[in-house]
């Protein structure tokens, strides 16, 4: 019995990628036929025997205590991010409620969406947990040129990396880009309140991008926060922007906007993307 898409999926892929001498073990000689630590290894630096280790692994044992995830998430040097990710899995494989509940809705709040004009001409954006682009001003379509010609209903910012040629144009570092948006969707993969979406888009996209596939198989996850990101646009160039990220909600809502150094040449040039805009006027556009 294995557990293929859950926590014993991810015990041991970050298993292998500890080395031991990375936790104080000594290497030993000659090759190793296990790639990582032994599951033995792994058990003794947790604290727990080998037996009820390998059947947590297994998949056989669904109701690890807090103490034991723990433990298991030091012995494997796992940063904050990982260590979320996997209390979530273990949160699901024992059929916890979720440490934040959260109801998902595709109905973008009144205030976020009054948000989006407010911050105007920085380009932002309402997004689901799973990336879907719930609503955006102007300048957030603008941003990325080619989405707006997506259907509404099918904007999607895995969608756009992965499956539009201009993103390849629009994120100066894509392959940063990718792995990042990747790694947050990992991340959100953990619980199961997006489970039938999530298992289509991952469907969708292993089959349309062997990129994607590729780098949902090395089960990095990081949840996404503020960063600088450079973007090229064919009227305005390349230029620096910072993104800000406010939730999500209890709908699962994030409100995520672009913002530029003031009075730099990056802030001239979300000018100019305004500018680009109809004349600089335009209407919020909403699934």
């Amino acid at each position: 019995m294995t557990d293929d898409h859950g926590m014993g999926a991810f015990l041991r892929d970050r298993r292998a990628r500890v080395q031991p001498t990375d936790v104080g073990l000594p290497g030993g000689p000659g090759r190793r036929r296990t790639r990582g630590l032994r599951r033995e290894e792994l058990a003794a630096l947790a604290g727990v025997s080998v037996d009820y280790y390998t059947r947590i692994e297994q998949g056989r044992e669904t109701a690890p205590s807090d103490a034991v995830i723990e433990s298991l998430a030091r012995a494997l040097r796992l940063d904050d991010h990982e260590r979320a990710y996997l209390f979530t899995l273990a949160d699901n494989a024992a059929h916890r409620a979720p440490r934040q509940p959260v109801t998902p809705s595709s109905v973008v709040r009144p205030g976020l969406a009054q948000l989006l004009e407010s911050v105007r001409t920085n380009p932002a954006f309402v997004l689901s947990q799973l990336n879907d682009v719930l609503a955006a001003n102007p300048e957030g379509l603008a941003l990325l040129a080619g989405i707006e010609r997506w259907p509404v209903g099918r904007r999607n910012l895995i969608r756009y990396v992965f499956g539009d040629p201009n993103a390849r144009t629009v994120f100066v570092d894509w392959e940063r880009t990718a792995r990042n948006t990747v790694a947050h969707l990992r991340a959100v993969s953990a619980t199961s309140l997006y489970a039938a979406d999530l298992t289509a888009l991952v469907e969708e996209l292993s089959a349309s991008s062997a990129e994607f596939a590729e780098l949902w198989r090395t089960y990095d996850v990081r949840v996404k926060t503020g960063s600088e990101i450079r973007f090229r646009h064919p009227a305005v160039g390349e230029f620096s922007l910072r993104s800000e990220i406010l939730g999500p909600g209890p709908d699962g809502q994030r409100f995520v906007v672009y913002q530029a150094s003031p009075g730099s040449r990056d802030q001239d040039a979300l000018v100019l993307l305004a500018m680009t805009i109809d004349g600089g006027s335009g209407e919020r556009v909403t699934s």
